[in-house]
């Protein structure tokens, strides 16, 4: 069964993308799946979350968007694998402006280890250009992380209507897997409220998990390690391991 591909993506910074990227998929790893996470976002966070430098790479997804090297040259295994990205990628975009089908550019990539992986979770920029567009193009679903707080809500429609236009016109089957509440403070009545808001708006589509704020979330990433491993036991990498048997059991429903 070739893998099934889930993006993370919101065009708002500061989220936890990155950290839910990496994070879901290390579940999703302790769970015996072969998993693939993809650095589409020029800061590399989730590369170097991994212990992985990105200044130091001989090659990164730059060169597999831009040039067609194979995917699997610029992967690292770490607690999950790690298809890389460094600055370069910055340039992607203007790089990739000429070439006919440049939206597809990852599909086509990730096709070739289709066969080797179960899951490949897509980390994305904070932006809807082009690197966010062609991780839409290649996904099957979209997690969306929202921090709790009203500016991250208008950010949803923005990308609602990116997905339509991407539904219609590149990859009709791509749909939102599920809307993640993240760095939720669940003493103030703010937070509250909007989740409350969310629920309204989108239903069942948002997930039970609640991703909180706690320190070892932020001191995971410094240490170069996922927080399932940095602290197996601390309420995040709870939280995760609960989000990944949500997204488990969505595949059955």
């Amino acid at each position: 069964m070739p893998s099934k591909v889930i993006a993370l993506a919101n065009q708002k910074g500061g989220v936890a993308k990155t950290t839910t990227t990496l994070n879901l998929a290390v579940a999703f790893a302790e769970e015996g799946h072969r998993v693939l996470c993809c650095d589409m976002d020029p800061q590399g966070n989730l590369t170097m979350s991994q212990g992985i430098d990105p200044d130091n790479l001989g090659q990164s997804m730059y060169d597999v968007l831009v040039h067609k090297t194979p995917i699997r040259e610029v992967i690292r295994r770490r607690e999950v694998d790690v298809a890389c990205a460094s600055i370069d990628l910055a340039g992607a975009e203007i790089a990739m402006s000429t070439m006919i089908g440049r939206e597809r550019s990852l599909q086509k990539a990730l096709a070739e280890v289709a066969d080797d992986y179960d899951f490949v979770f897509i980390d994305t920029p904070p932006s809807l250009g082009l690197l966010t567009i062609n991780a839409l193009t290649a996904s099957h679903k979209v997690i969306v992380p929202v921090q709790c707080e009203y500016l991250s809500m208008r950010g949803l429609i923005q990308l609602q209507n990116t997905l339509s236009m991407i539904r219609e016109n590149l990859n009709p089957d791509v749909d939102i897997e599920g809307i993640l509440p993240t760095l939720v403070d669940l003493r103030t009545l703010h937070a509250k409220e909007a989740i409350e808001l969310l629920e309204e708006n989108f239903g069942d589509r948002v997930f039970a998990s609640r991703i909180r704020r706690t320190v070892r979330f932020a001191e995971a990433p410094v240490k170069g390690m996922s927080v399932l491993k940095y602290d197996p036991d601390g309420l995040a990498a709870h939280a995760y391991r609960q989000l990944a048997k949500e997204v488990l059991s969505h595949g059955n429903r």
